[in-house]
């Protein structure tokens, strides 16, 4: 007997489906003729066991338990789910061999593998165990991947990695969010101060930006723009650049801050010979953007609909698992595999009925330009890993809602772009002399929209640009052209404050998060991985923060609330800057490529820990006073997980 064993009922009916002959339905099963079952879980059966389960006296919260370190640490089932946990438990001891059927991801790979190790599988029949790896539901692309299952021990050091970042992340929560909500309490504060590796830098992301806003004071600076006029009469506008016996007068954006050094410009270029000293034209193909990732589809979502990351998650897994439509959407990357290319003609054709089914005209008159043998770099074997970009799926669909439909179309777009022409245009910056005077113009004009036809709502922004919205535009010009100069102009403009963020904004700033580190080294490690939380946690993670309390919406803004202000105030720049995150990821990756061990990432930690937390006795976040709610029962303990959803789709408690 061959057991499949599904991170989910809906995979598990993809692949029952996708098996010969008829399956015949049982208790926790699918069970076919020729030996092969396929059993599911409900996301994570397992999940890991509180601190009063290792020591009755943790369930009170005191300084003196911290830091709290499991000596052998413990899985224990979710509530609810212990019918399902013991139909696999008797199907496990039937099976010869078991073949692993969790999400293609690192979470995946573990919410399986911790199953058949609570279940203490013999070591034989775990070593024997197959990975089927899935990331498209349609009957046809579940028969492929069942034609190429690998070993499962293969993934072994992914599992490992996955464990070890629960685990650390388990004891990073658990320890400071008691030591903190403890002092919260002697300030005032009624309710838990939750503290984690990932929320934390992401509060204090918002709240930096928000004292930046706060702090800000608007000062003038003075442009110089000179009206240019040609030979033929054609007239064109050029800005001031000040030279280095200006830096005096200049902040440290090379803008002008001095009026009569402006006003003395002014004067000196009116009425006055000029010529082009320099003229660079560059004609520029540009390339489509890429299929998306989950985190390029909530971006681009929030953007052009306003929806929250976790809607376009909850809406993108409805997708995949409800209508088939897309491919897995939990996916970081933004390439396609080389194979993925020869089904180019399918799946557009899908779209095309697809779209003209649910009334979408959005495409229709860019669809006739596609050129199907023209293989853009998305597709690139080399930069996909466990899954590949969230791409469109051979299914014709008929019903969505509008959500759904909004959402599916981003993904055809960013697919259907990938085959057609390139973005034509033409950068033009010249450069005039007046009276030794260095002045600047630039342009940008569109020779052929390209893939860009399917972008409308960018195209009044890229098409044609200039310095001015106004500015009338550059007549043709050559080097050496003699000019004359009218009336100069100083414009006084004035210096704007940070834009607050976006759930747009926020997610791109948590994926690149490198730039806001000011250590090199660990500048390198965040770009070469995931930044601040995964493709799947990001959503939940910042829906975390609003629910505690710590972050609260203004339209499309987000700013921190008072208390998210305080708590990050309150407490160590470590703890709320990404830098532990980068050391943490850089070795987890190192654990998943077998160049580190578990004990590398837990070590350090368990040690340190100790410091962290008497740090954190020290602190009274005095400004908590009166705020927060006081949970009932539950204070203190983890928040119970979704019953369906994998826990994944949101973050965990402390992360």
């Amino acid at each position: 007997m061959r057991l499949f064993i599904a991170e989910k009922p809906s995979l598990a009916r993809a692949i029952a489906d996708a098996l010969p002959g008829t399956g015949k339905k049982e208790t926790g099963c699918i069970r076919f003729a020729n030996g092969d079952v396929v059993s599911w879980c409900i996301g994570h059966l397992l999940e890991q066991a509180d601190p009063d389960a290792y020591d009755p006296a943790f369930k009170r919260w005191s300084h003196d338990h911290l830091p709290i370190i499991p000596k052998q640490w413990q899985w224990v089932p979710r509530k609810q789910v212990g019918a399902q946990l013991s139909a696999l438990r008797k199907l496990v001891k039937e099976a010869d061999q078991l073949v692993h059927a969790g999400d293609p991801d690192r979470e995946g790979q573990l919410l399986v593998d911790e199953v058949i190790a609570y279940l203490k599988v013999p070591a034989a029949k775990k070593a024997g165990t197959q990975r089927l790896l899935i990331a498209d539901l349609n009957q046809a692309a579940v028969e492929r991947s069942l034609r190429q299952l690998k070993p499962n021990a293969d993934f072994q050091p992914l599992s490992t990695s996955a464990l070890a970042r629960s685990r650390a992340d388990w004891l990073y929560g658990i320890n400071l969010t008691r030591a903190m909500t403890l002092q919260g309490k002697v300030a005032g504060y009624q309710g838990v101060l939750s503290i984690g590796r990932v929320q934390t830098p992401v509060l204090g992301l918002v709240v930096g930006r928000d004292d930046s806003i706060d702090a800000f004071v608007s000062k003038p600076y003075y442009d110089v723009i000179a009206l240019l006029e040609t030979e033929q009469g054609e007239q064109f506008h050029a800005k001031w650049v000040p030279s280095e016996a200006c830096e005096p007068w200049l902040d440290d954006q090379g803008r002008n801050l001095s009026q009569p050094l402006a006003q003395n410009v002014v004067q000196r270029v009116s009425f006055k010979p000029a010529s082009v000293t320099k003229l660079e034209q560059k004609p520029i193909n540009q390339p489509a953007p890429l299929p998306h990732s989950l985190s390029s589809l909530q971006m681009d979502a929030n953007r052009a609909f306003g929806m929250s990351a976790q809607h376009v998650l909850d809406t993108a897994q409805s997708l995949y698992e409800t209508h088939k439509a897309i491919t897995y959407p939990r996916s970081d990357s933004r390439h396609l595999p080389a194979e993925h290319f020869a089904e180019a003609a399918v799946v557009t054709s899908a779209i095309e009925v697809s779209l003209t089914n649910l009334n979408h005209s959005g495409f229709t008159d860019t669809v006739g330009r596609l050129n199907l043998k023209q293989k853009s770099k998305a597709w690139n074997d080399a930069k996909v890993g466990a899954h590949h970009a969230i791409i469109p799926t051979q299914r014709k669909l008929t019903r969505l809602n509008a959500d759904e439909l909004k959402v599916y179309s981003l993904v055809c777009r960013n697919y259907l772009a990938q085959f057609m022409p390139v973005w034509k245009k033409l950068d033009t910056k010249v450069e005039v002399t007046i009276e030794n005077g260095l002045f600047r113009a630039s342009q940008t004009d569109t020779h052929d929209l390209g893939w860009k036809a399917l972008f409308p709502s960018a195209r009044t922004k890229d098409d044609a640009t200039t310095e001015s919205a106004t500015a009338p535009p550059l007549p043709p010009l050559k080097e050496g052209q003699p000019l004359q100069s009218l009336q100069a102009d100083c414009q006084e403009k004035h210096t704007t404050p940070p834009k607050p963020f976006t759930e747009a904004t926020l997610l791109a700033a948590m994926t690149g998060i490198s730039r806001f580190v000011s250590d090199a080294s660990l500048k390198s490690i965040l770009k070469e991985t995931d930044g601040l939380g995964t493709e799947a946690t990001r959503a939940g993670i910042i829906e975390l923060l609003f629910k505690r309390g710590f972050l609260q919406r203004q339209g499309k803004n987000i700013h921190a609330t008072q208390a998210g202000k305080t708590l990050i105030h309150a407490l160590p720049e470590r703890i709320t800057q990404p830098d532990l995150t980068a050391r943490w990821e850089s070795v987890l990756g190192d654990i998943a490529s077998k160049k580190a061990r578990y004990e590398d990432l837990m070590g350090p930690l368990e040690v340190g820990l100790g410091e962290l937390c008497g740090q954190l006795r020290t602190v009274v976040p005095t400004g908590l006073a009166g705020l927060g709610k006081m949970p009932g029962k539950s204070f203190g303990r983890k928040r119970k997980p979704r019953k369906t959803a994998r826990k994944t789709t949101t973050p965990r408690p402390n992360s």
